[in-house]
């Protein structure tokens, strides 16, 4: 189950699978994907699963297909290191994806720009439009409500005795959204929340306002 919520007039649907679709522009924001990092750490002997590098394809091919966007923006740590085998599974996924893809450049993105444009994907640094900041690393800036990754945001719940949950989440701030990591294989860091902050958690293909 999905949660809608408004930011300045503007209506965005958060997704079970860590994405945000802003509505009136049809543009799917995703952060934090992470691709190659399992073929990564598989080349130097960690014991992760192969099958975990198609299921970011599988979450991927998911998102799109609900929302159908114009356009999707990844705001940064789209590929986690240099060039390995996935890159070609990620090139196979571009050109059967009917979207425009572009790309805010985060700190994990180090393959050469020339590659990504070959793919028709454009490659920013950051992007104003309209009063909303699209950015990597979260960013304070007057007047524009800001959109970022960067952080992999849980919370963590506490229940009867000694249960403890911690849960990936869209972590909201006044002028500020951090999206939750959408890579697998990422792991995720735990915000203290304030009163004036809300949050959604993931858990069991919901968002849950907590």
């Amino acid at each position: 189950m999905t949660q809608s919520i408004q930011i300045k007039d503007q209506e965005f649907i958060l997704h079970p699978n860590g994405g945000a679709f802003w509505v009136e522009k049809s543009m799917l924001l995703i952060s934090d994907v992470h691709l190659g990092k399992v073929a990564h750490f598989r080349k130097f002997g960690a014991a992760v699963p192969q099958k975990a590098i198609h299921k970011n394809f599988i979450l991927l091919d998911e998102i799109v297909s609900y929302f159908k966007p114009f356009q999707i923006c990844f705001l940064g740590d789209l590929f986690h290191s240099s060039l390995n085998k996935e890159w070609q599974f990620f090139e196979n996924w571009v050109e059967k994806t009917p979207s425009e893809i572009i790309l805010v450049s985060g700190n994990h993105d180090i393959i050469a720009p020339e590659k990504f444009e070959a793919l028709g994907i454009k490659i920013f640094q950051e992007l104003e439009i309209e009063g909303f900041l699209l950015t990597h690393h979260p960013e304070e800036r007057d007047s524009y409500f800001n959109f970022c990754g960067h952080i992999h945001p849980a919370v963590r719940l506490h229940g009867f005795g000694r249960q403890r949950l911690k849960l990936p989440c869209f972590f909201k701030k006044k002028q500020q959204l951090i999206l939750p990591a959408f890579g697998e294989f990422t792991g995720t860091y735990v915000l203290e929340p304030t009163k004036e902050d809300e949050v959604f958690a993931i858990a069991e293909g919901d968002v849950i306002k907590i």
